[in-house]
């Protein structure tokens, strides 16, 4: 590949560029992707598995399944926290945009026994046909949208509830902003690595935007192409999030530290909010 051709790689992208391949089923990468959720000491897909135990009986505490019975999971994922909520008494649908980890979240459900409904489907085109009594959307998958599509997960939540129906987000708070760091970094896997099964080089850029958006950008370049992966987040103060809730018609009921009930901190890295219809 000419050097001209990969200047575009390397470049800072505009604001909410999206990759241009759904990398979330591709065949190698969702195989990565999975073993990332499922690993109970690594932070980089799900949190780890001490945090996920304590944070499914607190969400228990917050929304009983007593009065919460009919539990919304989107961006379920293998059905880790899935399986918990259904352990503990609510009636589970979980929705997700990969099909390896719904296949997976599946077939653990019937090992375990655990009557769960899983669908594969994007939940920026959720229509399920059905009012939930609580909604859940764990670990920051909300900052990783951009301002129109949170807006549209936002009101399809709200209109997928039931009246005094609860919705429980977290996303990433402005300590995470000021923490990250811009650079540029690159590396050749000989012999392949999470991007691709071949060899290929890759240049990892992290870049700040303006209104508290970062980039971490991974720009893989290969034998007979190249190609970029974006991950976005929009980082958040609790004015913020607590303003796009209320443009939808939520009313707030607290605000938290992070997902396993925390007292809210402006230095705590994330703010997890428990919203109501």
């Amino acid at each position: 590949m000419m050097f001209k051709s990969l200047i575009p790689f390397l470049e800072r992208p505009p604001l909410y560029t999206k990759t241009a391949v759904p990398f979330w089923d591709d065949e190698h990468i969702s195989k990565q992707m999975l073993k990332a959720h499922l690993d109970p000491d690594f932070e980089g897909a799900s949190r780890k598995l001490a945090f996920i135990d304590k944070s499914a009986i607190w969400i228990k505490e917050i929304a009983p399944p007593s009065r919460y019975k009919q539990l919304l999971d989107i961006g379920c994922g293998p059905g880790i926290y899935a399986e918990r909520f259904t352990q503990t008494g609510y009636q589970v649908t979980g929705i997700d945009f990969s099909k390896r980890s719904i296949n997976y979240a599946i077939e653990s459900a019937k090992k375990r026994n655990l009557d769960i409904c899983y669908l594969y489907q994007n939940y920026l085109n959720m229509n399920l046909n059905s009012k939930y009594d609580f909604s859940t959307m764990i670990y920051c998958d909300y900052g990783a949208l951009s301002i129109a599509d949170r807006q549209i997960v936002m009101t399809a939540v709200y209109r997928h509830l039931k009246p005094g129906g609860r919705f429980l987000l977290d996303v990433f708070s402005m300590a995470k902003y000021y923490d990250f760091e811009e650079k540029q970094t690159w590396e050749i896997y000989q012999n392949g690595g999470f991007w691709r099964k071949e060899k290929y080089v890759a240049f990892n850029g992290c870049y700040r935007y303006p209104d508290n958006v970062t980039l971490e950008q991974t720009s893989i370049v290969y034998d007979t192409g190249a190609i970029s992966y974006y991950l976005w987040n929009t980082c958040f103060t609790k004015e913020m999030l607590i303003k796009e809730a209320i443009d939808v018609g939520f009313k707030v009921y607290e605000v938290f530290g992070d997902i396993a009930g925390s007292t809210y901190r402006t230095d705590n890295t994330t703010i997890s909010i428990l919203l109501e219809k």
